[in-house]
């Protein structure tokens, strides 16, 4: 059974008791955001969400994933969305982390839309059922690059960020190439941001890369791109 209720009093409870409400404004304006702050920095957040997450236990996947939504759905804050977010990646949920969570991490990305929200579920939940589900969540990152919603397609682009020498390069470049030619700063930037990732174990291959889509890449997915690596060596 589902102890989303309590959960989410416990949560928006200590989020006001640890909140800063002079930091609040600067904190919103300076993610842009409408959803208002209560003025609670990100190292206390993540103390908060260990106390009050210790000793959860969940039946089944979707025993945790109401908890998860509850939380996400109910946030009067934004602090309280970023525990939702921290309330997936506790130790206990790692076992649920298959497809069967997709659904709600789309509506995460889909309903966030914004990328404080989207780099932390894409570069580690989306990562984790990569893992447990390579191929089937493989196909499913492929057609979310084609989406029309555009933090769907940076978030299948950042997928691959945590994968170092396991990198699926030729997954990867599929994701990118249908917003090679967009114009929207967050795809362009994911595009970088994903190839400097992958710099960091291949230099020579994004180089390569790079230089083969020069005609396409925008300049800021290049300069993103080459910038720990240079454009040449």
């Amino acid at each position: 059974m589902s102890v989303a209720p309590n959960l989410v009093t416990s949560v928006h409870t200590a989020l006001i008791a640890a909140a800063d409400p002079a930091r609040a404004p600067g904190m919103q304006a300076y993610m842009k955001s409408a959803m208002p702050y209560l003025g609670v920095s990100a190292v206390p957040l993540r103390q908060i969400c260990k106390a009050l997450f210790r000793d959860l236990v969940w039946p089944d996947s979707d025993a945790w994933q109401c908890d998860v939504l509850a939380i996400w759905r109910g946030a009067e804050f934004r602090e309280e969305r970023y525990a939702a977010i921290e309330l997936t990646g506790v130790k206990v949920a790692r076992p649920f982390h298959t497809l069967a969570a997709l659904p709600m991490y789309e509506e995460m990305i889909v309903t966030g839309a914004w990328w404080d929200y989207i780099d932390a579920i894409a570069g580690h939940r989306l990562w984790a059922i990569l893992q447990h589900e390579g191929e089937p969540m493989k196909r499913a990152m492929l057609a979310w690059s084609t989406d029309r919603d555009m933090w769907k397609r940076r978030s299948a682009i950042l997928c691959q960020l945590r994968a170092k020498e396991n990198t699926d390069l030729a997954f990867l470049y599929a994701c990118i190439a249908p917003s090679l030619d967009s114009k929207e700063f967050f795809l362009r930037k994911a595009i970088g941001w994903a190839l400097r990732q992958y710099a960091w174990t291949d230099p020579v291959e994004v180089r390569r890369y790079v230089a083969e889509h020069a005609d396409r890449l925008s300049g800021l997915s290049r300069r993103e791109a080459l910038k720990n690596i240079g454009a040449t060596p």
